[in-house]
């Protein structure tokens, strides 16, 4: 039996935590870098005013395990993006 897999795992995201609703994932990437550099403008593009007010961080995560069989383990805190901080990425 063959299993398809990736390649190159999306290895490493970035989640908004809300004081009053589930967290939400704002980005996907191969590596920190990748997401520390796009989840600034995913943040605008994703999120509306009344959305952005009530976020409390964003977790910086990596996929611990396994493909099939891991989970989302907490690296750092990011900072929460300003309009000035978008309109330069």
């Amino acid at each position: 039996m063959h299993y398809q897999t990736e390649s190159k795992p999306q290895g490493w995201c970035a989640v908004a935590v809300f004081d009053d609703r589930p967290d939400l994932l704002i980005y996907l990437g191969r590596s920190s870098t990748q997401v520390r550099a796009g989840f600034a403008s995913a943040f605008f593009e994703l999120l509306d005013d009344e959305e952005r007010e009530n976020v409390r961080g964003i977790r910086l995560e990596r996929w611990h395990g396994a493909a099939d069989a891991g989970r989302w383990m907490q690296q750092s805190m990011l900072t929460l993006p300003t309009a000035k901080l978008a309109q330069s990425a």
